[in-house]
């Protein structure tokens, strides 16, 4: 069975940093484009972060720009998001996703279950 697993999340400060790590088991997404999302409490799922499967194309959510870095290790099978200078509106379940790629959350069809990321102020 395909399966993506998130890791990572947990409490932080705000100003804090914490990495996020995408290992999908049960086949390779080394040639699908992958990205990140995210969903607060009481609203819709929104597009964090992506990267084609080369790692040359980056892409991010404006709210984000500057502070978080996506990353991935095809030789691991792996992908990572790096969040830094994290505010309480950074705060929701973080989901990563493998597809065609771009920001729609209906270009992936590949999801994980998500790993908690909550902010302190």
């Amino acid at each position: 069975q395909v399966q993506l697993v998130e890791s990572g999340g947990g409490l932080v400060q705000a100003g804090g940093s914490l990495r996020l790590s995408c290992a999908p088991s049960g086949r390779t997404f080394v040639t699908y484009a992958m990205g990140w999302f995210r969903q607060a409490p009481g609203k819709d799922r929104e597009f964090v972060a992506s990267i084609t499967w080369t790692g040359s194309g980056l892409y991010y959510a404006d709210s984000v720009k500057g502070r978080f870095s996506i990353s991935r290790d095809n030789a691991k099978n792996a992908m990572y998001l790096q969040m830094n200078s994290l505010e309480p509106e950074d705060t929701a379940v973080y989901y990563c996703a493998a597809g065609a790629g771009g920001r729609a959350t209906r270009a992936y069809a590949y999801w994980g279950q998500g790993t908690q990321v909550t902010v302190s102020s």
